[in-house]
């Protein structure tokens, strides 16, 4: 089910612009003779206690959850940052647009601009500070908008996904065990196809193909005697493999299945009927990001390292900010149009998990699936509301991996 991100990135953006309050009136107190310490520098830029202040003011209207005083510093640390982009990128905003951009966000929270002006006065907070912090945010989102916006475009494939409104179904599911051997050149190939051969004519029952998993599979589940771990509707399979599974009885095994730089057995372990009818046709959206170096040691680590920061597929867009456009890909296709050894990972995970067993070239590919659908009902909602919500979602990715950029790239020190 696609997240609709409409109402609430309108909710992430007023907030993001409750972000960036209150720096002009932190220095128009300081030149009056009532400076205040500083709590903090960003590149040299001071925060103030009066900031601070101002800003636990404004988080309390909001009725904003947590230690106030950690909040308010984290989000006036990232102000110091948003604000040092848009003053290097130019960008200035005509008083007009301002305007506008202040009755839009009080709009945000059921106000006119007038009755949230007065709640914000009535916590210490004024109109000046209130027009400052709209410039700032909205000089961020343009400098998001200029960055990223070419590399953020929506396929006709993603908007199909999107659209679709109900769950997946299928008319069986399986479990399977595997051992995966590795086939990077015609040498390896060559040895791998005889061991298939031999381990899938002398193999007999359960035991015996998970004692030979732990012993030849290069797949992390060898540690598991093969097992995936995974109940797999029949619809997801890749349809050779698919053909093969609808023959065997548990315990048989397949064929040897050749895929990119891997030769592939599989072992039925169970096959159950669902009871429900299956989809006639099944996307997939998966991403693949590339790490040089192959199955080397120096990319497992990048990819544990990768693995660490991501939860979705989403988060990949800020892991590839400082690398080509290239080596992020992200694909929604039906299964029968999935490279075979991509599909049979895929049919191997969940939403959000990964696999790092493929490689392509001398990189290794970080397999992430995104999500599973059904084919397009009848009653989609409106396809270019659709893209728009998946773009703003696409930028607003980039924009976070920007931002943990410019944070890692700072000079941050307490006094």
């Amino acid at each position: 089910m696609i997240r609709m991100v409409l109402a609430s990135g309108a909710r992430l953006a007023a907030w993001a612009l409750v972000s960036i309050l209150l720096v002009a009136a932190g220095q128009a107190n300081a030149q009056s003779g009532n400076p205040f310490a500083p709590v903090a520098f960003v590149n040299d830029r001071a925060i103030t206690g009066f900031e601070l202040e101002q800003r636990k003011s404004v988080l309390r209207l909001f009725r904003t959850p947590g230690n106030l005083d950690e909040v308010a510093l984290e989000q006036l640390i990232d102000d110091r940052l948003r604000l040092d982009a848009t003053e290097a990128t130019g960008i200035t905003l005509p008083p007009e647009e301002i305007r506008e951009g202040m009755a839009e966000f009080a709009g945000r929270t059921n106000m006119d601009l007038d009755t949230f002006i007065a709640a914000l006065a009535a916590q210490g907070v004024s109109e000046e500070t209130l027009r400052d912090f709209v410039q700032a945010g909205l000089g961020w989102r343009k400098v998001v908008q200029a960055r990223f916006a070419p590399r953020a475009q929506v396929t006709d494939a993603e908007v199909d996904r999107a659209m679709a409104l109900t769950g997946r179904s299928g008319g069986a599911v399986v479990q399977l065990a595997e051992i995966i051997l590795p086939a990077r050149d015609p040498a390896e190939q060559e040895s791998s196809e005889a061991l298939a051969q031999e381990l899938r004519n002398t193999i007999n029952g359960t035991s015996a193909f998970a004692a030979a998993a732990r012993r030849y599979s290069v797949a992390p589940s060898k540690d598991n005697g093969g097992r995936t771990g995974r109940s797999t509707p029949i619809s997801e399979l890749p349809a050779n493999l698919r053909s093969q599974i609808l023959t065997l009885a548990p315990g048989d095994i397949s064929e040897p299945i050749s895929g990119g730089n891997v030769l592939a057995l599989f072992q039925l372990l169970s096959l159950r009927e669902t009871g429900f009818t299956e989809a006639e046709t099944v996307s997939i959206e998966y991403a693949e990001y590339l790490i040089p170096g192959g199955q080397g040691e120096a990319a497992r680590k990048e990819a544990g390292r990768v693995l660490a920061k991501v939860d979705t597929c989403d988060d990949l867009y800020g892991i590839n900010l400082r690398n080509a456009p290239e080596r992020l890909a992200r694909n929604t296709l039906p299964v029968r149009e999935i490279p075979q050894s991509v599909a049979v990972e895929l049919s191997k995970l969940d939403e959000g998990e990964v696999s790092t067993l493929l490689t392509r070239g001398d990189n290794m590919v970080f397999l992430m699936l995104c999500g599973r659908t059904p084919a397009l009902g009848e009653d989609a909602p409106d396809r270019e509301a659709i893209r728009r919500s998946l773009f703003s979602q696409r930028v607003a990715a980039y924009g976070d991996g920007y931002l943990a950029q410019l944070r890692a790239d700072a000079i941050i020190r307490y006094p």
